[in-house]
C-alpha cells in the first residue's frame, strides 16, 4: 500500500490542502498529530485514511511510529511536513526510509531565523544584524553595542508574525527584549535593521538545482501590535524587469544555501540599495496560498512540492496569469464570537473565488498579535490587478463577526 505519512497540519490551507493532493494521487495518507481535537472532530478529515495521536515533537517516537506502519505492510513513499517547525524533521525522516534528495542541510538552516543570517551575512541582500544570548547581561549588553533605529526584534524560530517585535528606541527596545525573555528566557534573540519599502513574497521551488519562481505576491502589512499580513495580491505577468531583478536576487540566496531540490518561500523588501531579505522559510506559505496559486497560475503548488520530494517531475506550467487578491479577516475588540452575517453576500459577488471563515460561535476572538488571529479571508480574481483588490475589500464589508465582549484570555 503506497503510503504518504504527514506530520501536523491545520484544519485548512496549504498543509491540509497537502493531505487532499496526496489523497488525489492515490497514495494511502497517514497524519501525525498532538493535536488530540483532531481526534474528537475526526470526520472532518475523510482525507486522512488513518490518524495517529502522538508526541510529534519526539524524533525517536516518529521513527518508532514509522517502522511500525512498514510493519503493518505500509510503503512509505514519502514523509512530509507543511507546518513549522517539522519541515526539516520530517525531511530527515523521508532521507532516513525513503532515500529522498530533498536538500536538508538548507532546510535546517532556513528554518533557523540566527542560522540564516550567518548564511547570508557576507552577501548585500542580508540585513544588519546581532545576537543576544540569555547567558549575557541584557544592560551590558545594550551599552556595549552600537544600536540604530528603529529594528525589529524577534525570537530566531519565531512563525506568523508570532514574537517579532518593532523596537523605536531604547525604551521599546528594552521592553521588547524583556518581553520574549519573559516568553523564552533560554533562547537567543535576533536584532535586525528595520528596512523600509514594498514586500514581495516569492514562492519557489528547486529541483536538480534549478530555480523556479512559481508566484510573486505583493504583501500589505498592517501593524497592530505586531506585523500582520492582512492583503496578498498575487501578480499575473511580470514586467522582465522586476523579474529578472527578483530572479537574480532569489537565486544568490537559494546558492548561498545550496539548496538543490526543495521548496521555500522568501520574503524580500526593496530598499534604496537593492533587495533585502526580510525572512525565508522552507515550505509553502500557509493559508490560501496554495489556493491563489491555483486561481491565477493554474499550479497546485503542494502537490507538485511533493511530486518533487518523491523524486518525480513536477508540473510547473503556468497554464495562465490571473491576478488574485487575498483580503483577510480581523476584528478590533476581544470577546466571544456569537455568530457571523454576511458571508453567502460576500461569496456572490463577481470576481469572488471564495470566502472562508476561521472560527466556530463560542470561539474567543481578539486583534490580531499573530497572523493566527486572522479569522477568515476572501479570494478575488481579476484580469486587472486594483479590480481584483477593489472586488475583494467590497465584498469583506459584507462580513460581520458579532462578539460578546469578555475577559476571557
Amino acid at each position: 500500500m503506497d503510503t504518504i505519512v504527514l506530520i501536523e497540519t491545520n484544519k485548512s490551507g496549504s498543509s491540509r490542502e497537502a493531505i487532499k493532493a496526496a489523497n488525489k494521487l492515490n497514495f494511502f495518507t497517514v497524519l501525525l498529530t498532538r493535536r488530540k481535537k483532531f481526534l474528537e472532530e475526526r470526520n472532518e478529515f475523510p482525507d486522512v485514511h488513518q490518524m495517529i495521536f502522538t508526541d510529534t515533537n519526539d524524533y525517536n517516537n516518529l521513527v518508532t511510529i514509522i517502522k511500525k506502519l512498514k510493519k503493518e505492510g505500509k510503503n512509505i513513499q514519502g514523509i512530509f511536513s507543511f507546518i513549522d517547525p517539522f519541515v526539516y524533521v520530517a525531511a530527515c525522516l523521508s532521507k532516513k526510509f525513503c532515500q529522498s534528495s530533498v536538500s536538508t542541510e538548507a532546510i535546517y538552516h532556513m528554518e533557523d531565523k540566527i542560522l540564516t543570517r550567518n548564511v547570508l551575512k557576507d552577501t548585500p541582500i542580508s540585513l544588519n544584524y546581532l545576537i543576544y544570548k540569555p547567558t549575557e547581561s541584557l544592560s551590558s549588553f545594550l551599552k556595549a553595542e552600537e544600536i540604530n533605529f528603529p529594528l525589529i526584534v524577534k525570537s530566531p524560530k519565531s512563525t506568523g508574525s508570532k514574537d517579532v517585535l518593532l523596537a523605536k528606541d531604547k525604551t521599546e527596545l528594552h521592553s521588547s527584549m524583556k518581553t520574549l525573555l519573559k516568553k523564552l528566557p533560554d533562547e537567543e534573540i535576533l536584532l535586525e535593521e528595520y528596512v523600509d519599502g514594498p514586500q514581495y513574497l516569492i514562492e519557489v521551488l528547486v529541483h536538480n538545482g534549478k530555480i523556479y519562481i512559481i508566484a510573486v505576491i505583493e504583501q500589505e502589512i498592517t501593524i497592530f501590535k505586531r506585523f500582520i499580513v492582512t492583503g496578498y495580491s498575487l501578480l499575473g505577468q511580470l514586467n522582465d524587469r522586476l523579474y529578472h531583478s527578483l530572479f537574480d536576487a532569489v537565486s544568490s540566496i537559494i546558492q548561498a544555501f545550496d539548496m538543490k531540490n526543495g521548496a521555500c518561500h522568501l520574503e524580500l523588501r526593496r530598499a534604496n540599495d537593492g533587495w533585502k531579505l526580510i525572512e525565508i522559510n522552507p515550505r509553502i506559505s500557509g493559508g490560501a496560498m496554495n489556493r491563489m496559486i491555483e486561481i491565477g497560475h493554474g499550479i497546485n503548488l503542494v502537490k507538485e512540492t511533493m511530486q518533487l520530494m518523491l523524486g518525480n517531475e513536477p508540473s510547473l506550467t503556468k497554464n495562465h496569469y490571473k491576478y488574485v487578491y487575498a483580503h483577510y479577516l480581523t476584528v478590533h475588540s476581544k470577546g466571544k464570537l456569537i455568530k457571523v452575517t454576511g458571508k453567502e453576500r460576500s461569496s456572490n459577488y463577481p470576481g469572488v473565488e471564495e470566502v472562508y471563515i476561521k472560527p466556530r460561535k463560542g470561539a474567543i476572538l481578539r486583534p490580531p498579535t499573530s497572523m493566527g488571529h486572522r479569522y477568515g479571508y476572501i479570494l478575488t480574481s481579476s484580469h486587472y490587478k486594483k479590480e481584483a483588490k477593489k472586488i475583494a475589500l467590497e465584498a469583506a464589508k459584507e462580513i460581520s463577526f458579532e462578539i460578546e465582549p469578555t475577559d476571557a484570555t
